[in-house]
């Protein structure tokens, strides 16, 4: 009797082991200087380094008439500070084996930096000296103008590289959200120092931006040292609007944009409608959905343009969100002969998705997949820095960290139609083809009105 008890306490602990505890947002402060600077905290002491996330409000949206601004902006505050020039700055990074880098998006710039925590005050300090105290060296300002259009010039060679803004222009039309990040070449030709000193004056201020540090410190000498480093940030010295709080005219109606390339020996494509935006309470939802229809390589997206008929070597989909808007697309490619059998393979399977909906069989997969990927996204000290200063941009808190799980379970077949139908577009569909135009030019009447570029020229 005493040994059947055993087996059946063991067998009991066993099956306890196995139920899998959900992720939980570790304990982290969130406070705010006096300027308005928001910060937070979170202390992460498996390994002795320390990982910083800030956000600025000081993306694309506002580059105005000078297209690539934003991003010639935050580049040129890598060129070094007033009491720390550049090559010094590279200099003593190395030597540390710190990293700072500084980057623009649409809606806001951002810096991040991982370094051992032992050299935190440094780091610390030399970030607060970037931010606060940029040299805007003429000389390195020209040479970070010569490498982005040396760039710009190298990513007409890729399709891949650009057929990203020519789709955003084509969904969100004049409105800022279309306005292309890295600016064009004619653009950028004309931004000169002062453009950057004005735009680093009326958009880098502390009362709407976020830093935040997670890694190996204490978090009362932490708030204490962020706080004397940041406090002497002045604040804007006009009010700051959000530049993409204006309506989306979106199309009415499918149109094409077909870039001419001469030399390309395939079509790449984007094929796609207006999305969501972050804060949609559907967000989880339509995340094990798409997971389901594009987002995995065993999706059915890929399945049929890859798997069964050959078409690609790969198909996604994906949802772009934004504060005020967002997208949604397919995207492909394929040989030029292919062309017009991958579009349309491409739109039967978005309207069979329609059609059928999702099996409780493909949406049991599709959670364990998405449920399955979730934690391993929050693991390190740099995403959890990221992931807070994108709960500060977005305005969401830790609980959809916290109901992650609960919420990918509570979706039903019965939802997910719903979910299908409202979310995932069915007509109105804006196409992006990349190709030699020639050979395609027949095939994208097809689609909806055409719009001929060229991708020798910059994008309007």
């Amino acid at each position: 009797m005493k040994k059947i008890s055993l087996i059946i306490f063991a067998v009991l602990c066993t099956g306890l082991s196995l139920v899998k505890a959900q992720y939980k947002l570790p304990a982290y402060e969130k406070f705010k200087l006096s300027n308005g600077l928001t910060v937070y905290l979170m202390e992460k002491h498996e390994v002795p380094v320390i990982s910083l996330s800030a956000i600025f409000p000081a993306g694309a949206i506002y580059d105005g008439s000078k297209a690539g601004l934003a991003s010639i902006t935050a580049n040129t505050l890598m060129t070094g500070s007033v009491n720390l020039p550049k090559a010094k700055l590279d200099e003593e990074l190395d030597f540390m084996a710190a990293n700072i880098d500084m980057f623009s998006s649409k809606e806001f710039s951002g810096l991040r930096s991982k370094f051992a925590s032992k050299y935190k005050n440094r780091v610390l300090d030399i970030i607060k000296n970037i931010l606060l105290n940029p040299a805007f060296d003429k000389s390195e300002f020209e040479k970070e103008k010569s490498r982005t259009l040396v760039n710009l010039e190298q990513a007409k060679e890729s399709p891949r590289a650009v057929i990203a803004s020519y789709f955003d222009k084509a969904v969100y039309g004049n409105h800022v959200y279309g306005n292309v990040v890295s600016g064009t070449t004619s653009s950028v030709k004309g931004i000169s120092i002062d453009d950057v000193k004005r735009f680093y004056n009326e958009n880098y201020y502390p009362e709407g931006s976020a830093i935040a540090v997670v890694g190996d410190f204490k978090t009362p000498e932490m708030k204490k040292m962020i706080s004397e480093l940041f406090s002497s940030w002045k604040k804007g010295t006009s009010k700051h609007t959000n530049a993409a709080s204006n309506p989306i005219s979106y199309p009415t109606e499918a149109n094409v944009v077909l870039v001419n390339k001469d030399d390309a020996r395939e079509t790449t494509f984007y094929i796609g409608a207006p999305g969501i935006n972050r804060n949609n309470p559907d967000y989880v939802a339509i995340s094990v959905l798409n997971t389901y229809f594009g987002g995995r390589f065993t999706s059915l997206l890929n399945d049929e343009l890859r798997v069964n008929s050959g078409l690609t070597y790969g198909a996604r989909s994906v949802f772009s969100p934004l504060k005020n808007g967002g997208t949604f697309y397919i995207s492909s490619f394929t040989a030029n002969k292919t062309t017009a059998e991958a579009l349309d393979l491409a739109i039967q399977v978005l309207q069979k998705f329609h059609a059928g909906g999702i099996t409780e069989e493909n949406l049991a997969s599709a959670k364990n997949y998405i449920k399955g990927q979730f934690p391993p996204s929050y693991e390190t000290a740099g995403q959890l820095a990221n992931l807070l200063t994108q709960m500060y941009w977005y305005d969401f808190n830790e609980s959809f960290i916290n109901n992650f799980e609960k919420n990918v379970d509570e979706l039903t077949v019965d939802k997910a139609k719903n979910i299908i139908h409202k979310y995932f577009p069915s007509d109105k569909l804006q196409f992006v083809l990349i190709g030699k135009a020639d050979e395609i030019n027949m095939i994208a009447e097809k689609f909806g009105k055409v719009k001929m570029m060229d991708i020798k020229n910059d994008i309007p």
